[in-house]
């Protein structure tokens, strides 16, 4: 599974407006289940707050990987927030987070789940994929640098 397949444009947000992690959670699943149609929100919005209370997802500096498992979904999705003013996340640096990666899987799916949040980990190595994701001020921006480092991933397997 490709994170551009997981990613696409129309599940990109480039201009969060929220503040704290409670506001984005809420912020980026209202946004997801519009766009997926899902009538699921408070099903997926427990799945991230559950995984989330066993430790923060904000991992590295100015990133955040919300994620969680529930049985609204039939595959591995994704959204991208970014956010200009960064968000108040209780990251684990204590910094603030500014490009937010929200997975959603099924419970029975782990091995898909772990490949995607793998992925993410293998893009974050490279920081310049940081500085020109937080960059791009359109959702196709956003997608093609995906697109772009994910690319440069798989030609170096």
């Amino acid at each position: 599974m490709f994170l551009h397949d997981v990613f696409p444009p129309e599940c990109i947000i480039v201009n969060l407006e929220s503040e704290d992690k409670d506001e984005v959670f809420e912020e980026m699943v209202d946004f997801f289940c519009q766009v997926h149609k899902l009538d699921a929100r408070e099903d997926i919005l427990n799945a991230i707050r559950e995984r989330e209370a066993k430790m923060s997802t904000g991992i590295q500096k100015g990133i955040a990987i919300p994620h969680g498992k529930c049985d609204a979904v039939d595959r591995v999705y994704g959204a991208i927030g970014i956010s200009g003013k960064g968000i108040d996340y209780d990251a684990l640096d204590g910094e603030p987070v500014y490009l937010l990666f929200l997975v959603i899987a099924p419970r029975q799916n782990t091995e898909q789940h772990l490949k995607v949040l793998k992925h993410l980990a293998e893009l974050m190595e490279n920081h310049q994929f940081y500085t020109d994701l937080q960059s791009q001020k359109d959702a196709q921006g956003a997608y093609k640098i995906i697109s772009k480092y994910e690319d440069m991933i798989i030609a170096l397997e």
